[in-house]
């Protein structure tokens, strides 16, 4: 058995589920301060649940562009090439985490907006508290494709941040 490889596996899986869910708990507390105040899952808003689940759709395909950067400084340390300090682990994993948690709220946030200024008349937020599912089914089909096409530059921008050494870069 391949007991790094092994012990690298573990760590993502393990890194995967507790920030990802720290992050989308995080960022469902902040949408519905911020725009959702009186609307909850009890009052039974079909339109809030799919705009809320949009919102961690794209959330969670950013992260799923940033885990892999982390990994890789882990596996850089692992496999003795180059010492990297858990500590510096840590504030790099910090810094990856929190560019895509930006990008995530900055992605999120332009496309309702420009989707909000290209559909003149109609309040997107307004119809979600209100209920309609069309409306809501719509803007979160926006923001989940422009987050599909953007992922990747987000990733790349990640990837960019790694502290390759000259021989490890056959990770890229």
């Amino acid at each position: 058995m391949q007991t790094k490889l092994f012990t690298l596996a573990i760590i993502e899986i393990t890194l995967s589920i507790v920030v990802s869910v720290w992050i989308l708990y995080i960022s469902f507390r902040i949408l519905q301060r911020l725009f959702f105040r009186k609307v909850t899952f009890r009052e039974n808003n079909i339109a809030f649940s799919i705009f809320t689940g949009g919102i961690m759709l794209s959330i969670g395909f950013i992260l799923g562009e940033i885990i892999p950067s982390i990994t890789n400084i882990i596996r850089l340390s692992l496999s003795g090439k180059q010492e990297i300090p858990l500590g510096t682990i840590a504030q790099y994993a910090s810094l990856y985490l929190f560019i895509g948690f930006i990008f995530s709220v900055l992605i999120n946030a332009v496309v309702f907006f420009l989707f909000s200024a290209l559909t003149k008349g109609i309040n997107e937020f307004k119809e979600i508290q209100q209920n309609n599912v069309a409306t809501a089914i719509i803007v979160t089909s926006a923001l989940i494709s422009i987050t599909l096409i953007a992922k990747s530059s987000i990733g790349l921008i990640i990837t960019a941040l790694v502290p390759y050494t000259e021989g490890a870069n056959f990770l890229l």
